[in-house]
């Protein structure tokens, strides 16, 4: 038997039914809603292009959501043929604060799907 709440017409019948026997149809109803979440997140992710800076701006580096590099901008004013490895160190500097950002929006985006993974009821997830 199903209860259904007034307020939210949701099914408050649990995963896990007396006895520890799983609710397959909550199960999949969930997991369902979770896989579209995935996809409006990833749909999200893709879109998304993120910048990283180093050298005060003078070397950008720009990446997709999903963490492609899409782009690398140089300042002619940071190019100085006796000092490569500056320039170097800039371009690995803003790729690495390009992918951050990634990283960081990727958790944004995810961590709300991915946390109700553990909200299943099941023991041992």
């Amino acid at each position: 038997m199903s209860v259904r709440s007034k307020s939210s017409g949701k099914s408050k019948e649990p995963f896990v039914r007396p006895g520890g026997q799983p609710n397959m149809q909550q199960m999949l109803k969930q997991a369902q809603k979770m896989q579209q979440q995935i996809a409006k997140a990833q749909a999200e992710l893709a879109e998304a292009e993120l910048t990283g800076a180093a050298g005060g701006g003078l070397v950008t580096a720009t990446v997709a959501g999903t963490g492609e590099l899409k782009s690398v901008a140089i300042d002619p004013k940071a190019v100085d043929p006796e000092d490569v490895e500056t320039l170097e160190d800039l371009v690995v500097a803003a790729v690495r604060n390009a992918a951050e950002a990634a990283r960081e929006l990727t958790d944004q985006k995810m961590g709300p799907v991915a946390g109700g993974m553990g909200g299943l009821g099941l023991p041992g997830f």
